[in-house]
């Protein structure tokens, strides 16, 4: 599917501005604590944000480095900078100064947009930064900084985009750095509204009746696209929280704003189903839920429904294609399958020769679409070997069935040879989830020494079960009855938590460390 965007464009325009050229300007579209905002309101606080920015030394193709929790802030900040052609770059507002310092000079940022809670760490990450020239903080204190709201407030709240190129580049979307350091996937200006128009519009059905919230943070490109630019791409809203996401929370949210679709994912499903009381929370507002970050267990999507009858449509995307390229789709949900092929991608898998395997047979996922990155920044030789030619190829194992549905086996990293045999850590982690004492697992390759790697499952009881070695040996037990002998745990580690990264997911490099 080809889709043509014009050669003078700024997706600022697409996203926000053309609200109000369709008489949308006095529409609430943003709602935060006991604030709402309209799309003018928006739109203009937008241009002063963009002002801003440029005075204090962002031009176009510059850095913007943003680190706010979800706010209205970082909402003007972000058109502000597309705005006026800089770059945008996102990140956790919640990392250590050595994260903030990498960062800084892998960016190479210009203008830094930061929370007030971050002052001391930044502080110190901003030491001796080579081409950062400003930092606006957002909040009362800001130290040796600039008050971003008074540097805003000073600025015409008019603003004409710059003369940017469907091709320039936009924005950086970082990966969530399994290995390493993370790497920003470098996107041009027309990438993001292309997945927009092939997966929320024409896929999802997003429309202007509909408000958004979300439990991943808007930093994550999962969260900016359906909790931001979706809803305002249609004339849509958006509810923002700046607090922790926990199961409380969103149903707190949930509860007060009504909204019609729940960005999620695994983990926050689990919370929310095991939370105390949670029968009688009221999700009767939404249509429907995305999820993403890990696949759904098929046990937890069946609890889900027979709780809240509420779909979930669980996908996959990545921030090389910006977001969601295989989904489910509301009415159209195959459990357990990532659902099919958004319309205007294409989907290949592919054998370690890159040859295309038969119906049926596991293998690599590459993906084909107009959202896909320009490169990774300053990795040339990874660069070459994820993005060969049109196709991207996505690290991630897959089959497909006969009907088109696409089945997620796990990281090619992740994947476990025991008895020469390939095994998915997610088919003994879905196992092990329908046993009734277990409220979460995670399942890596362990080696005791003899450099043979069989299953370890790092588990997380229910409340009224107590770990030990006759547990341990039942739940063994369990997963021999229901699998491949060869596919059951080894050893079992009981765990009050595990860890996650800050995209909601399991850190399995955490627990292999472990």
């Amino acid at each position: 599917m080809k889709i043509e965007f014009p050669e003078k464009f700024n997706m600022s325009d697409y996203f926000l501005y053309h609200n109000l050229e369709e008489g949308r300007e006095n529409k609430v579209c943003l709602y935060y604590r006991e604030e709402t905002q309209t799309y003018g309101e928006v739109a203009r606080m937008s241009n002063g944000a963009g002002h801003a920015l440029r005075e204090f030394g962002a031009n176009v193709e510059d850095r913007v480095l943003i680190a706010l929790p979800d706010c209205p802030e970082f909402v003007w900040t972000w058109f502000g900078a597309n705005r006026v052609g800089a770059v945008i770059t996102m990140v956790n507002p919640l990392l250590p100064a050595d994260d903030y310092r990498y960062y800084l000079d892998y960016t190479r940022a210009r203008v830094a947009v930061i929370d007030e809670s971050l002052l001391e760490t930044f502080e110190e990450a901003s030491r001796g930064a080579k081409y950062l020239r400003n930092v606006l903080v957002v909040g009362d204190e800001y130290g040796r900084f600039v008050p971003f709201k008074q540097a805003v407030l000073a600025q015409p709240d008019e603003l004409t985009p710059a003369d940017t190129h469907r091709d320039d580049i936009a924005i950086w979307l970082f990966t969530s750095g399994s290995t390493g350091h993370p790497k920003g996937a470098v996107h041009l200006q027309h990438d993001l509204p292309f997945n927009t128009e092939v997966f929320a519009k024409r896929t999802m059905r997003v429309g202007e009746n509909d408000l958004t919230v979300s439990v991943p943070k808007l930093f994550f490109g999962y969260a900016t696209g359906t909790n931001l630019l979706f809803p305002f791409a249609v004339g849509g809203a958006t509810a923002l929280f700046s607090e922790r996401s926990t199961p409380e929370k969103m149903f707190e949210v949930i509860e007060r704003y009504r909204p019609t679709i729940l960005t999620t994912v695994p983990t926050m499903i689990n919370g929310m189903l095991n939370m105390e009381g949670a029968s009688r929370r009221d999700l009767s507002s939404l249509r429907f839920c995305y999820s993403a970050g890990e696949a759904l267990p098929v046990e937890l999507y069946t609890r889900w429904m027979e709780r809240f009858h509420v779909e979930i449509c669980d996908g996959i995307g990545s921030a090389e294609m910006f977001h969601i390229y295989i989904t489910n789709r509301p009415g159209d949900v195959k459990p357990g399958s990532l659902g099919r092929v958004v319309e205007g991608y294409e989907a290949r898998i592919v054998d370690a020769e890159g040859r295309e395997v038969p119906t049926g047979e596991m293998g690599t996922l590459r993906i084909k679409g107009d959202s896909a990155a320009l490169c990774y920044w300053n990795a040339h030789e990874k660069s070459k070997e994820t993005f060969a030619g049109d196709w991207c190829t996505t690290g991630d194992q897959f089959h497909v069935d006969e009907e088109g549905y696409y089945w997620y086996h796990g990281r090619t990293d992740d994947m476990l040879k025991v008895s020469g045999v390939f095994v998915a850590p997610a088919e003994i982690e879905n196992c092990l989830l329908q046993h009734e004492a277990v409220q979460e697992c995670a399942v890596i390759g362990h080696d005791a020494g003899d450099r043979l790697v069989k299953p370890k499952a790092f588990i997380v009881l229910r409340a009224g079960f107590t770990g030990g070695e006759e547990m341990a040996q039942g739940i063994k037990e369990f997963a021999k009855s229901r699998m491949a002998l060869y596919k059951y745990p080894r050893w079992i580690e009981f765990v009050p938590a595990l860890p996650k990264n800050d995209r909601g997911k399991i850190d399995r490099k955490q627990l292999k460390q472990s």
